[in-house]
């Protein structure tokens, strides 16, 4: 289990100054996201954590605020919070549609499940297409298999682009790089890749060495989570230090799950003053990184959620 990430405003800059760089509307950072020419906030909001708010009233408070700051990339996922957070999105963005980028994600390996969940989402989204479509926690072989075989997830996804029910589609995972790399090579027209990108992942399964050369290579749109290894980073480093990190990476987005509006507010904080690090302050937090696991261990004591050996 994950200790608790910082949980007030400022937060990533106590002990720096009296009070907290004064927050600013806009003026976040944008990248162009790989191959299709759309120009996405540099951080993004992430759905997952919105259950953490306990009530719908909360959650769109906080997914309110994030449009308020200027962020246009909103990440989600039909199996988050059991659906209700595709529909906090949805009650929010619905009115600022052309404003955002919307990601969900599919757990579906069939074409028949694929769509019928596509229709779900669209609904709980209020919206009559998603600008990014992710076949979702994509872990072995046999996932792409199933995806890529006939009836597979796979027609679902280029029929929900050639009606214009999608406009890009792409695949995630934590589970193993080498897995991520397959995927890539095994089709010619991702849009997209979501990956585990943080200081302590090259010593382990690493998604930064393996992955990411191929997904460059490819021309993919890259989004980077997990930034904070699910808050074990922030026993050796501070929030600033594992954010940096992450966008100091040839990656063009990080999806940010916010547990309060503090949380919200640093990571905005940080973005608006972004400086990549050079490669000698790299290697430096990545030394530091590596002790962050329970009782310093590092691999899969850290990184549970990639695969053991």
């Amino acid at each position: 289990m994950s200790i608790g990430r910082r949980t007030f405003v400022g937060g990533a800059f106590a002990g720096l100054s009296a009070k907290p760089p004064k927050l600013r509307s806009g003026d976040v950072p944008m990248r162009v996201f790989g191959a299709t020419g759309v120009k996405l906030t540099i951080v993004g909001h992430a759905g997952a954590r919105l259950a953490l708010l306990r009530t719908k009233e909360r959650a769109r408070a906080q997914v309110r605020h994030a449009y308020d700051l200027g962020l246009n990339y909103f990440d989600c996922a039909h199996s988050y919070w059991e659906g209700h957070s595709e529909e906090v999105y949805g009650d929010v963005l619905a009115d600022v549609r052309n404003d955002v980028f919307i990601t969900t994600k599919c757990l579906k390996r069939t074409r028949q499940e694929a769509e019928e969940e596509l229709h779900l989402s669209l609904a709980s989204l209020k919206t009559d297409h998603i600008d990014l479509w992710q076949m979702h926690a994509i872990q072995d072989q046999k996932d792409i298999d199933q995806i890529l075989a006939p009836g597979g997830a796979m027609e679902a996804f280029e029929a929900a682009k050639k009606a214009g029910k999608c406009r890009f589609f792409g695949f995630t995972g934590h589970y193993d790089p080498e897995i991520h790399v397959k995927m890539l090579k095994a089709y010619d027209h991702w849009d997209s890749i979501l990956m585990p990108l943080h200081a302590a992942d090259p010593a382990y399964l690493s998604f930064e060495k393996i992955t990411l050369p191929v997904a460059i290579e490819r021309g993919v749109g890259i989004q980077a989570m997990k930034v904070f290894g699910n808050a074990f980073l922030l026993r050796v480093l501070n929030a600033e230090e594992c954010l940096r990190y992450a966008l100091s990476l040839p990656v063009h987005c990080a999806t940010m799950g916010c547990s309060t509006m503090g949380q919200l507010d640093d990571d905005v904080r940080i973005a608006q003053q972004f400086k990549p690090y050079t490669a000698e302050e790299m290697d430096a937090l990545r030394h530091l990184a590596v002790t962050a696991g329970p009782g310093g261990a590092k691999g899969p004591a850290l990184e549970y959620w990639k695969r053991a050996s």
